[in-house]
C-alpha cells in the first residue's frame, strides 16, 4: 500500500510517504513556511521515491483539531491532489495520531487549543491503531476528566502549557507523560492504512477538517471574563 500523508495542524508540520512497511518523513518548521513549501516538499518526496502521484492508494491528512489555517491547508492540498490524480482521501484525527506516541495501551491526549482551552481525547492503542474511548472535545483545562477507572499515559502540549489549570485528579491518574510530542505525518499514514482496509476511503470532495471548536477568537467580553485585557 502506498499513502502520501500531510500533517499541518500545528507549527511543526510534516509530510510522509508510506510504502508497505517503510515510511519516509520530511518536516516543515514554522507556520509561515507551510503554504510556501508544502507542495514542493510533497513533490520532492514522491520524486525521490520514484512514484507518480497517480500510483498512490490514497492521500491522508491530519484533519485536526488544531490551527484552523493549517487544517484548511492540509485538507485543501489533499483534495486538490486527490481530484487531480483520481485517488481517494483519508482524514485522520490529529489527536489519534498523537496517541501513537504514547506508552502502553491507554493514552490521554491533550493539546493547547489557545484562548485558554484544550483539545482532548482518549484512546486505547492496539499496535498501530488508536481506538477512540473519549471523543475529541474542546474545554478549559479545569474541565478535563479521564474516562474509566484506569491509569493513562498523557501526550500533548496542554500537559505543559496548562499544567497548573488541569485538575489534580487528572494529573494523579497519569502514569507518565510526553508534553513535547506533536502530531506527525508518519502516524497519520499508519492510521490511514486501517481506515482504507475498513472501507473508509473518501472521494476528495467529501473530505473536511475536524475543527471541534467553531471560533478562532474571543470577543472583548469573553477576554475580560477570563481575566484578560480588552
Amino acid at each position: 500500500m502506498k499513502i502520501l500523508a500531510i500533517e499541518t495542524s500545528c507549527e511543526h508540520a510534516s509530510v510522509a510517504l508510506l510504502v508497505d512497511d517503510d515510511i519516509v518523513e520530511r518536516r516543515l518548521e514554522g507556520h509561515a513556511n507551510h503554504s510556501e513549501y508544502l507542495l514542493p516538499t510533497l513533490r520532492a518526496l514522491l520524486g525521490e521515491a520514484g512514484f507518480p502521484i497517480a500510483t498512490l492508494d490514497a492521500i491522508a491528512f491530519g484533519a485536526g483539531p488544531g490551527a484552523f489555517t493549517g487544517l484548511r491547508l492540509a485538507c485543501g492540498v489533499a483534495q486538490g491532489l486527490g481530484m487531480g490524480a483520481g485517488i481517494g482521501v483519508v482524514p485522520i484525527c490529529s489527536l489519534a495520531a498523537l496517541a501513537l506516541q504514547g506508552e502502553g495501551s491507554t493514552v490521554f491526549v491533550a493539546t493547547d487549543a489557545r484562548m485558554g482551552e484544550v483539545y482532548s481525547a482518549a484512546y486505547r492503542v492496539e499496535g498501530k491503531r488508536a481506538i477512540e474511548v473519549q471523543a475529541p472535545a474542546c474545554s478549559p483545562p479545569q474541565h478535563l476528566a479521564l474516562p474509566l477507572d484506569e491509569r493513562w499515559f498523557g501526550v500533548g502540549s496542554a500537559l505543559r502549557v496548562h499544567e497548573a489549570g488541569i485538575p489534580a485528579s487528572v494529573i494523579a491518574r497519569l502514569r507518565g507523560c510526553n508534553s513535547a510530542a506533536v502530531p506527525q505525518a508518519a502516524d497519520i499514514a499508519r492510521l490511514a492504512v486501517h481506515e482504507i482496509r475498513e472501507g473508509r476511503l473518501l472521494a476528495p470532495e467529501y473530505a473536511a477538517p475536524l475543527y471541534v471548536r467553531d471560533k478562532v477568537a474571543l470577543t472583548t467580553a469573553e477576554r475580560l471574563a477570563r481575566g484578560g485585557r480588552a
